[in-house]
């Protein structure tokens, strides 16, 4: 079964998408951490990509896209995989369409007040990747798992995030009526616990198998 969530920045999709992925036995493809491992590596594409998510700007769609389709054409997606991150816009799931059959489409709700809360009080392992928040660990700096740095994503402070808010409203929620007018949108508020919407994201699929 092929997935896609969808969900503003910081709704949870990619704790989400892990549980999906253990359950169902499906890769999780990001987009976002494929691109945010081509610039830590100092690739020519990280190089590109980095002043577009930077500034909390979409990047490309001829860049993502092409990092997507070779993704699924990887042998460990022969029976599926789930998007997380892709498509981000109306040309990039037309493109996808050709490529591949869609079976579901998820949307996480939820509101941006509580995405920019959310996001500007992430805080992330420099060694691990571990994620955190300031409401659970206040003005901690060292990371629980490995003693790393834990630092504030450039993309994360407030004022891009709500940048990254207001661009995807512009290109990326147009999605959900182009999913749901082919038949494939479940929706789940995203403001419950992570196991709730866990739930609800199930039920959603074990209803579509």
């Amino acid at each position: 079964m092929n997935l896609i969530l969808l969900g503003p920045p910081g709704a949870g999709k990619g704790t989400q998408a892990v549980g999906i992925c253990e359950k169902y036995g499906i890769p999780h493809i990001s987009t976002g951490d494929i691109l945010r491992s081509e610039i830590k590596q100092g690739t020519e594409l990280g190089l590109a990509a980095k002043s577009y998510m930077d500034a909390g700007n979409l990047v490309p769609d001829d860049v993502v896209i092409g990092i997507a389709v070779n993704r699924v054409n990887q042998p460990d997606c022969a029976k599926g995989c789930l998007f997380d991150g892709f498509p981000r816009t109306i040309a990039q799931a037309e493109a996808l369409d050709e490529k591949m059959k869609i079976d579901l489409v998820i949307n996480i709700d939820v509101k941006d007040d509580d995405i920019v809360a959310r996001l500007s009080g992430r805080r992330v392992c420099k060694q691990c990747g571990a994620t955190y928040h300031t409401s659970a660990i206040g003005d901690s700096t060292v990371c629980s798992a490995c003693g790393g740095e834990l630092i504030q994503r450039a993309d994360d402070n407030a004022e891009t995030v709500r940048n990254r808010l207001a661009v995807y409203h512009q290109q990326t929620s147009p999605l959900i009526a182009y999913y749901s007018k082919k038949g494939l949108l479940g929706e789940v508020e995203g403001n419950g616990g992570i196991e709730a919407v866990f739930e609800a994201i199930c039920s959603i699929i074990d209803a579509k198998k």
